[in-house]
């Protein structure tokens, strides 16, 4: 990575935007798992509906590119975007969904949110953002809080021949290659537009989904209308905008603030679930929740450097 030196500088306006950016993404993010319990409910096999989540998604944005009059990618960056872009995100969520045949929800949202520490990693090997007091305290606060709200299931009782080492080692995969996939999406989108990088991503996306679900025999269209609701839902308010908005956030914090405010995701995950699924509210979510709040907080404030 040739800019790898590069310092993420954004005026108090870009940061703020930028953070409001990251938490759209997060919101829409958070509502994966609400929505895609909703159509697998229905009877759909999970890679199915994956598939058609990426494939919708997919059709969106480059009917939405279509329309506009953006400058020709060429090809082998296109290529780029549709390979490490789109593969590398089927790859860190097929890990992840894979890793619950062997452990619970709460071991791998555990695990899989270790990610910010993996980008403040990835970013400080590079030189590419420096390791401050402020964003290890954020950094911190953001996982203490995924902690209290999800637990740390690994921490109870019995040997560790017992651990499901299995799925540790997907789910913290999947957390190494989020770790190494930000960045490099920071790398990649120099001053390409947005909407034209994320429609070669979501590409990428469904030709691997599409691949899976032949592979397993489950390709259909006939499904339920209340799990297409679900499907266009997951595609349009939880693929196509959040991942416009991760990206728009992405360019204005950087990928260690951006990775930091991303971890609010399971707590807007548990608001949702309450909303829709009408699961508990507990204390441990509230308090969590708040840590997490506060971490984003602290990111907001910065020492303003005199060159």
């Amino acid at each position: 990575m040739s800019d790898a030196k590069a310092r993420i500088t954004a005026s108090p306006a870009e940061t703020g935007a930028g953070t409001m950016f990251t938490l759209l993404a997060a919101l829409g993010f958070a509502a994966v798992s609400t929505l895609t319990s909703i159509a697998t409910g229905q009877g759909v096999p999970l890679p199915v509906v994956l598939m058609w989540r990426y494939v919708i998604g997919a059709v969106v944005m480059v009917s939405f590119v279509a329309t506009r009059h953006y400058p020709r990618m060429p090809w082998r960056e296109a290529m780029r975007f549709i390979t490490l872009g789109g593969g590398g995100q089927a790859l860190l969520v097929g890990m992840a969904l894979s890793s619950l045949k062997y452990i619970g929800v709460a071991t791998l949202a555990f695990l899989f949110y270790t990610y910010p520490a993996w980008v403040t990693l990835v970013q400080t090997i590079r030189g590419a953002e420096p390791v401050t007091v402020r964003r290890l305290a954020a950094l911190v606060l953001s996982f203490g809080g995924i902690v209290v709200i999800v637990g740390a299931p690994l921490a109870g009782g019995g040997s560790a021949a017992a651990l499901p080492w299995t799925g540790i080692a997907l789910a913290l995969g999947a957390a190494v290659v989020y770790g190494m996939y930000i960045p490099l999406m920071q790398w990649m989108q120099k001053s390409h537009p947005v909407s034209v990088t994320s429609a070669y991503g979501k590409i990428g996306s469904a030709f691997c989904f599409l691949l899976l679900a032949v592979k397993d025999q489950t390709l259909t269209a006939n499904i339920s209308s209340t799990a297409w609701m679900a499907i266009v839902a997951l595609a349009l308010f939880s693929t196509v905008l959040p991942s416009v908005f991760f990206l728009m956030g992405l360019m204005r914090l950087g990928p260690v603030r951006t990775a930091i405010v991303s971890t609010v995701e399971p707590f807007l995950t548990a608001i949702l679930g309450a909303l829709v699924l009408r699961q508990a509210i507990t204390m441990n979510i509230l308090t969590g929740g708040a840590m997490i709040v506060a971490a984003v907080v602290v990111l907001q404030f910065r020492r303003q450097r005199v060159a």
